[in-house]
């Protein structure tokens, strides 16, 4: 692979924005990503509200992150606004990596199709919607890490001719 991955990761939590919760899915992702050679270059927790996820969406790819990872607010709540924020910043859906994340949430707990999470791409940036549990974090994020490399050097340009012969 070429250069290294630069990603962040993007909280968004009432509480935990307030400081009223830690946050403990935030350092999973990043433990997971550094385990898997991506430079951690920003971080944030942010409250649900759409304006503000979307704000920092927009931010960190226009900065030209490879890769922003959320947490939070995927679910059914009333604040739950991580994925609408999500769809107004994208070029292009990416659905294969959310439902391999469902795929694989299901395989553990049926309440995983409860998940509205989004993944997508907004100019070379690949944005991944996470749930906000830490277990939850690290079984969906253990789904997908293996196929993050290919996606962000195909987005750079990088990855040649995808097709394989057989």
């Amino acid at each position: 692979m070429g250069a290294k991955i630069r990603a962040g990761v993007l909280t968004v939590s009432d509480k935990g924005s307030r400081g009223e919760r830690e946050d403990k899915s935030g350092p999973a992702i990043r433990e997971l990503l550094e385990a898997a050679g991506v430079e951690i270059v920003r971080t944030e927790i942010v409250p649900d509200e759409r304006d503000e996820i979307r704000a920092a969406l927009v931010a960190w790819s226009d900065d030209g992150l490879d890769l922003v990872l959320t947490t939070g607010g995927t679910g059914f709540s009333p604040r739950d606004w991580t994925p609408e924020a999500t769809k107004g910043v994208l070029d292009r859906e990416t659905p294969g990596i959310s439902e391999a994340i469902r795929a694989a949430g299901l395989s553990k707990t049926p309440t995983a199709m409860l998940s509205r999470a989004v993944s997508g791409i907004r100019k070379s940036t690949l944005i991944i919607n996470l749930p906000g549990s830490e277990r939850s974090v690290r079984e969906s994020l253990a789904a997908v890490i293996g196929v993050l490399p290919h996606a962000v050097e195909t987005l750079r340009g990088d990855s040649g001719d995808c097709a394989r012969k057989n």
